[in-house]
């Protein structure tokens, strides 16, 4: 029996006492397989460290508190979870139970952990008891510096929920506007930020205001308050006009800070910041030269702050690929990595960005560093799927888009993606399941819909098709295959002026040989045969 409740030890409580005991174990039986997790073990349990040495390494484990920047994604800790996960169902021995008490009080990171240990690991080889209840433990008696060191590692970490909690008893226990007060709040406020919080976390940044006339906490909140509107996910709820008079305010309390040094990293991190509304307005000329403003300032400050220049590089270089100068952005991306060979994110921008040039080994060779420098990477294996796709290799894409879906249920586009080649090899049963998961994660998506129509059209369902494509194309009117599809059932049931109606407008939106070549097929049937002919000589084109 496990004791989940967070309270005496934070995320991860679980995962630690399973690790410290299967570990050991492990390592007898099998080092490598415990090599290939150390970063998942190490996360969860850090008291292992003296067994499990960490093999793959950020420059993050060595940079200075002011030093580190980068804020882990929420979702890193569904990806530590994948990595725990494996790691158990390869270790445990079969036949074992696992039973978990005070469930209800455990951390996100744990309740995470357990339901992808319940949906990948089979009963038989590790059968799984939860229990809502259990012992109340003692309680917290932990000082201001103990709570420091356990929010601090939760932010590196990534554990946000755990920032919040532990973050907010550290401010109430701190005085208002002092120095480890906005420590915690710094970090609370991030962290609030982070998991989409927003109202929470710019009441905070209000606080901060509040309590304290610092320049740099100033500077800091204003800094956060921008940040909130310019990196919401919904652009609907994006204010930029807020978030550009804050994102000022910052620059210019950064402006003026005394030391040279400390005010040419907060400039050129509030310039970067100031880059991303730029950005967000279509204005890539003027977040470039903000982001290069930001580099020369960078450059004072010799080998100090690798992480902000490793940053700065990379944004440029999304830039600069936007504009369409990929020489030099795929010098920044490389520039990038060699600051951190560790960080699997600008394998997979670089990645991208190379496979969109046609240079497929290399987008392949990146797309699979990016995979080794981690836990499980979804994103990885989705994109390769597509590189695959591209270049014939059926089966070894839906390899890699199952992966994705092993790894994270709620990943739309891989249902997407898979449904459609399984649809296009025949395999109707099994593209009708992914239809039917897709749609249920995004009812009415016109990518599904499309593939829906196909598999009724080819099961003789023709009303049901039409209904499907109809929907889809009214959810999608951009959609060319939706458009294509429709088109080709219309013929079917001797709608010919509506089945080139329909070609049409899948042509305007995508032209496509099959597209030309079904036209073609409707146009003769209505006598038009100059037309048809026409068609024909534009699909030959493509070959």
């Amino acid at each position: 029996m496990i004791d989940a409740h967070r309270r005496p030890r934070g995320p991860y409580t679980v995962a630690a006492a399973l690790l410290c005991h299967l570990v050991p174990q492990a390592l007898e039986r099998s080092a490598a397989l415990v090599e290939a997790h150390d970063i998942e073990i190490l996360a969860a349990a850090p008291e292992l460290a003296e067994l499990v040495p960490a093999r793959r390494v950020t420059i993050e484990c060595g940079l200075s508190d002011e030093e580190r920047i980068l804020v882990p994604a929420p979702r890193r800790t569904l990806r530590l979870a994948n990595g725990l996960a494996e790691l158990v169902r390869d270790a445990v021995r079969p036949g074992r139970t696992l039973a978990v008490c005070n469930v209800a009080e455990a951390d996100p990171t744990d309740l995470e952990l357990l339901d992808v240990m319940t949906r990948r690991i089979p009963p038989a080889t590790l059968a799984i008891t939860l229990y809502s209840d259990g012992p109340e433990p003692a309680p917290d008696t932990r000082d201001t510096d103990e709570l420091w060191v356990m929010v601090d590692r939760s932010m590196r970490e990534g554990f946000l929920h755990a920032v919040v909690e532990l973050g907010e008893r550290g401010m109430a226990r701190t005085e208002p506007g002092g120095a480890w007060w906005w420590r915690f709040a710094q970090r609370t406020g991030t962290a609030l930020g982070g998991l989409g919080r927003t109202s929470a976390a710019r009441s905070l940044w209000d606080r901060v205001r509040a309590a304290s006339q610092d320049p740099k906490m100033h500077a800091a909140s204003a800094y956060g308050t921008a940040m909130l509107d310019a990196r919401h996910p919904d652009p609907a709820r994006r204010d930029l006009g807020r978030a550009r008079r804050w994102i000022n305010e910052a620059i210019a309390i950064s402006s003026l800070l005394p030391d040279p040094l400390e005010r040419a990293f907060k400039l050129g991190f509030d310039r970067n910041g100031l880059a991303l509304i730029e950005l967000r307005h279509g204005r890539l000329d003027a977040a470039l030269s903000l982001v290069e403003s930001a580099l020369e300032l960078a450059r004072e400050l010799g080998e100090r702050h690798p992480q902000h220049r490793m940053v700065l590089l990379a944004n440029r270089a999304q830039l600069l690929a936007t504009l369409g100068n990929t020489k030099e952005a795929l010098e920044d991306y490389a520039a990038a990595i060699a600051i951190d060979p560790g960080f699997p994110d600008h394998y997979l921008e670089r990645g991208n960005l190379l496979f969109k040039l046609g240079q497929y080994e290399e987008a392949l060779a990146d797309y699979e560093r990016a995979m080794r420098a981690g836990p499980p990477l979804p994103e990885a294996h989705y994109n390769r799927a597509e590189l695959r796709t591209m270049r014939g290799d059926t089966s070894g894409a839906l390899a890699d888009l199952g992966r994705v879906v092993e790894l994270d249920p709620g990943y739309l586009d891989a249902y997407i993606n898979r449904a459609g080649l399984l649809a296009a090899g025949g395999r109707d049963e099994e593209a009708r399941l992914d239809v039917t998961a897709g749609l249920a994660l995004a009812p009415g998506n016109p990518h599904l819909l499309t593939v829906l129509g196909q598999l009724e059209t080819a099961a003789g369902r023709l009303a049901a098709a039409r209904t499907a494509l109809d929907a889809a194309v009214e959810a999608g009117p951009g959609l060319a295959a939706a458009w294509g599809n429709r088109g080709v059932l219309r013929y079917a049931a001797g709608d010919v002026e509506g089945a080139v109606a329909d070609l049409t407008r899948a042509i305007e939106l995508q032209p496509q040989p099959d597209l030309y070549v079904n036209r073609a097929i409707a146009l003769r049937t209505l006598g038009r045969d100059a037309d048809a002919d026409a068609d024909d000589r534009r699909a030959s084109l493509f070959s």
